[in-house]
């Protein structure tokens, strides 16, 4: 059976100050939620104050990105290591930002999600097709091309410990949402996708999340579909208010 999973990604907002503002508000809101993986992914510069607010909560702490290497010469970034120490528990990897604005590739993604799972940490792999490629008719292509360039040379239990959000980057930010349906077709492609890549088993266990343009007036319908398992939030988990009625929202949703 799989569990929903409401992920919150902050990208580049929120001041320590203002993190532990809204954690504190989170705590509260959804103190009682125990049917629903809740995760927070604040910028780095607040994971550690968020940690100790989350400290005994049903939150979990979630970071943005993380390198590959465990140390080194390496200005600017943050390894696994790093992210376990402040108590991070879960790792977005391959957002379609990192993708658009900093060249981030499967290769990369790929060398990310090997290094959060040999330290334990849960991945969030992002897979998702831009406008253009939706319009030219090739969402199915690129799906195939995320999926299978990520996950190279993982073995079927380490994809089974792993979550895979797909975002339409037409979707993110833009306010347009994929109907329920237009999601549920990508998302029970993905889960085919596992299915032949590794095993059904697999596939029925890996969670995979919607990532466009949630909010609280679509959620239900969403996570109503078979194959959605969750959401990736952006714009609405920087609000206690919105993010927490996504979240309650989604606890009148079966477990899949």
């Amino acid at each position: 059976m799989r569990k929903i999973i409401i992920a919150g990604n902050w990208k580049l907002n929120k001041t320590s100050q203002e993190a532990i503002e809204l954690v504190n508000s989170l705590n509260r809101e959804l103190v009682d939620v125990t049917s629903v993986d809740i995760i927070v992914c604040p910028p780095f510069t607040a994971l550690t104050e968020v940690s100790d607010v989350l400290t005994d909560s049903n939150i979990d702490l979630g970071a943005q990105n993380l390198y590959w290497e465990d140390s080194g010469a390496f200005t600017g970034e943050v390894s696994a290591p790093m992210l376990k120490a402040v108590g991070v528990r879960y790792v977005i990897v391959g957002h379609s930002e990192r993708r658009q604005f900093f060249g981030e590739t499967n290769v990369t993604v790929n060398k990310r999600l090997k290094s959060a799972l040999r330290h334990k940490l849960i991945p969030i792999v992002c897979v998702g097709e831009n406008l253009q490629e939706r319009e030219a008719n090739k969402t199915f292509d690129v799906i195939r091309d995320h999926v299978e360039g990520s996950l190279a040379g993982l073995s079927a239990e380490e994809v089974k410990g792993l979550v895979i959000a797909y975002e339409p980057v037409w979707a993110i930010g833009t306010g347009k949402t994929a109907t329920s349906a237009q999601a549920q077709e990508v998302h029970k492609f993905i889960r085919g996708l596992l299915a032949r890549m590794f095993s059904e088993d697999v596939a029925q266990a890996v969670r995979i999340q919607y990532g466009g343009s949630v909010k609280p007036e679509n959620t239900a319908e969403l996570l109503g579909q078979e194959d959605i398992d969750g959401a990736l939030v952006g714009g609405a988990s920087l609000k206690a208010d919105s993010f927490s009625a996504i979240v309650k929202n989604s606890v009148s949703v079966t477990t899949k």
